[in-house]
């Protein structure tokens, strides 16, 4: 894989290597932007945030990585070009074996690991995937019907009156859209569907790890954490209400959760 410039927000503050670092990491057709209340946050409270575009998604860019070892050395070669010797990882879905993926392979660069809907093995139905490639639009209908509890987000994740579902899927055609080399819909979920490693990294991971599971999740319900789970060292379970996409149906809960997690 080819690596490119990588984009990553700083939530608004000037990035200052020196401060306590996050990497916020997103799944499949998503981008930086999903984490914008949680990465906005911790960049006012005291935190250097680094909130990335996958290689080859959006405004990064390179090629996207086809399995979760060539992502997670992306995620190396971010942490070295920034100057940036430790971080605290927090990955979402296909981010979140990224993430776990880096904390094991790099245990002394990562300070904590959280990994927001998460599963272990991370299955991608043959049907979804011959869709993604066959009839990317009819795919993302799909993953956004079953990646959705609720229609409409509390007031602090996009504002209030937000349609979920059609927010959702304007940014993964536009995510797709960014790429006219690569279908990163497939390459992602792909990915993830190979991803082989899970329980031989989690048992490798040193540092504390936080599980963010909705309970309401049907892409990844919060059973098919359990492998992980049992196999981390030091680990600690937050249920949400709220299906695949946490961060903006419970948006609160996860920051909340963060907060608690980072401050120990």
């Amino acid at each position: 894989m080819k690596l490119g410039s990588i984009y990553a927000y700083t939530g608004g503050k000037e990035f200052d290597a020196a401060k306590p670092t996050v990497v916020f990491i997103h799944g499949v057709l998503n981008d930086h932007s999903v984490w914008i209340l949680q990465s906005r946050y911790l960049a006012h409270h005291g935190w250097n945030v680094l909130t990335i575009d996958l290689p080859g998604h959006c405004k990064s860019g390179g090629e996207p990585p086809s399995t979760v070892e060539e992502a997670s050395a992306a995620i190396v070669a971010l942490l070295d070009a920034a100057g940036v010797q430790k971080a605290a990882l927090v990955g979402h879905s296909f981010g979140s074996l990224i993430a776990l993926e880096t904390a094991s392979r790099n245990p002394e660069r990562v300070s904590h690991l959280v990994l927001v809907g998460t599963a272990f093995p991370m299955r991608v139905s043959p049907a979804l995937l011959e869709s993604s490639v066959s009839s990317p639009m009819k795919a993302i209908d799909m993953v956004n019907t079953f990646s959705h509890s609720t229609l409409a987000p509390p007031p602090s994740a996009l504002g209030p009156g937000t349609w979920l579902y059609g927010g959702s899927r304007a940014l993964m055609r536009r995510v797709l859209a960014s790429n006219t080399k690569v279908n990163v819909f497939f390459t992602g979920f792909k990915a993830c569907d190979s991803y082989a490693n899970g329980d031989a990294a989690m048992e490798k991971v040193q540092c504390p790890t936080l599980f963010l599971l909705g309970s309401q999740d049907q892409m990844t319900p919060p059973k098919a954490a359990q492998s992980l789970v049992s196999k981390a060292q030091n680990a600690k379970v937050v249920k949400l209400p709220a299906g695949h996409s946490l961060m903006t149906e419970a948006p609160d809960g996860v920051l909340q959760a963060l907060k608690d997690f980072l401050k120990a």
